[in-house]
């Protein structure tokens, strides 16, 4: 009996690795059970599986069994797997449920993650899962489209315990008891006042652990911080980071409590920003493995276009000096070191200036200092990499000559692209654009058109060709 074949209890008790990732034979057990149409033994196989395991095995198996998969675990296919779903992966199995299923999924869920389901429906289909929700759901994801993408309205939750300050702990504890329709999974109660404006808070291990007869007033925090509605989910997952938030709350306009953003939100919120801004340096667009095919060769291709553009002008430069280079042909050997170097060079200073830029590290209060330690670090690693390159080019070639040229010109140009990785980036940011977007195309292109232009201009000038 090969693996694929062992009995399901077997292959259960076994299905992840030590990395904990589902291993291959047990996601071929599962298609092998899906095309055999073996319903019983697909859901004896998941059932031991977590909301996340049971969303990865989607992401694993091919596109097209998706659908069979999901009909064979329809009662295992709830919001909590649904939450944890690639965004890619979610939305096209979405699109091949029934209005009326995706409501009922979406009804399990909290706000912010049923508007992550609905909000990519086209317009149609949304209208029919929103008509298919009771009225207290729908009025609540329907206001949470309202707001902008990614921003906190759309990524905080309506449920949540607010009481006001006049009520003692002992009233708290009544009301955490007596209500049924309470939210379930909170870390603190917000203190409210007549306006339902947030006043304060208090964790809950200060309620348990205060008398009953003790004012809620008496024991809350008042410094808090709050989010507005608005703010977008990259400034908001700054907050939590710089002031150690578990939970926070959300207010509109008039300062009054309309939600509340928990640090589970905000973990994936980091973890797409900082893959996002990787991916965006390279122009690689979202960089998903399970993005169609066609949508990842329209975000790459009009990037690669626009590199071919950008090394035209390297190009350029080049043909200006062809005769420099038809009379001594070490030239064309050496200029790819000093571009690449120089482009490297580029490259380490933009990131960590992109970085610093998505992180609130560089404001306007530090930009010069951070230019000038740039320019100092530039310097040394010019001098380092300038006097390696001219003592190696001197010996090789046996011309002293051109090795201080190429010395000189790695220098220059790792200068230079100590300078367009940071000055690139923060000009960018200064007319509101995004530097992790199109830094990479200019700054590349500065750093190679720089090389070849010291190098052969250098040699040129030097007359190392006469």
């Amino acid at each position: 009996m090969s693996e694929t074949e062992l009995p399901a209890h077997d292959i259960a008790e076994s299905e992840l690795d030590a990395d904990d990732r589902l291993k291959p034979e047990f996601v071929s057990a599962v298609l092998d059970a899906v095309e055999a149409d073996d319903v019983e033994t697909v859901r004896a196989l998941v059932e031991p599986l977590h909301p996340a395991d049971l969303a990865d095995l989607f992401e694993l198996v091919p596109g097209e069994q998706r659908p069979a998969l999901a009909s064979a675990v329809a009662d295992r296919l709830d919001g909590d797997v649904l939450a944890e779903m690639n965004d890619w992966v979610r939305d096209a199995l979405i699109e091949s449920l029934e209005p009326h299923q995706v409501a009922d999924l979406a009804a399990e869920l909290d706000t912010d993650d049923a508007v992550a389901i609905i909000e990519d429906l086209d317009e149609t289909d949304q209208r029919a899962v929103l008509r298919a929700l009771d009225p207290d759901d729908r009025a609540a994801i329907e206001e949470a489209l309202s707001y902008p993408e990614e921003s906190a309205g759309r990524l905080m939750q309506r449920e949540l315990i607010a009481v006001p300050e006049h009520w003692s702990v002992g009233d708290v504890l009544d009301f955490l008891r007596g209500s049924e329709s309470l939210a379930t999974d909170f870390w603190e109660i917000f203190v409210v006042d007549p306006a339902h404006r947030p006043v304060g808070t208090c964790q809950l291990s200060w309620i348990l652990r205060s008398p009953r007869s003790v004012s809620v007033s008496d024991v809350m925090k008042r410094e808090q911080t709050l989010i507005p509605v608005d703010m977008d989910q990259e400034e908001v997952a700054l907050r939590f980071q710089k002031y150690a938030l578990i939970s926070a709350a959300v207010v509109d306009g008039s300062g009054r409590l309309v939600g509340v953003i928990t640090v589970d939100d905000i973990v994936h919120i980091i973890q797409e920003e900082a893959g996002e801004d990787a991916l965006l340096l390279s122009g690689a667009g979202e960089g998903d493995i399970n993005q169609p095919v066609l949508e990842s060769y329209r975000t790459r291709v009009r990037w690669l276009v626009t590199n071919l553009f950008t090394a035209l002008v390297a190009s350029t430069i080049i043909a200006l000096f062809e005769d420099t280079i038809a009379r001594m042909v070490a030239l064309a050997t050496l200029m790819p070191i000093v571009a690449g170097v120089g482009g490297n060079a580029g490259t380490q200073t933009m990131a960590v200036t992109v970085r610093a830029l998505a992180t609130n590290q560089l404001t306007q209060s530090n930009t010069v200092r951070s230019i000038l330690r740039e320019i100092q670090v530039a310097l040394m690693n010019g001098a380092t990499i300038a006097l390696l390159i001219g003592i190696g080019v001197s010996l090789v070639f046996g011309n002293p000559w051109l090795g201080a040229v190429i010395g000189a010109a790695m220098m220059t140009n790792i200068l230079i692209a100590g300078l367009a990785g940071v000055l690139v980036p923060l000009t960018l940011e200064r007319f509101g654009a995004d530097p992790a977007v199109a830094s990479s195309v200019f700054v590349t292109m500065t750093t190679d058109s720089m090389g070849f232009l010291a190098f052969l201009g250098l040699a040129t000038v030097a007359g190392l060709t006469g």
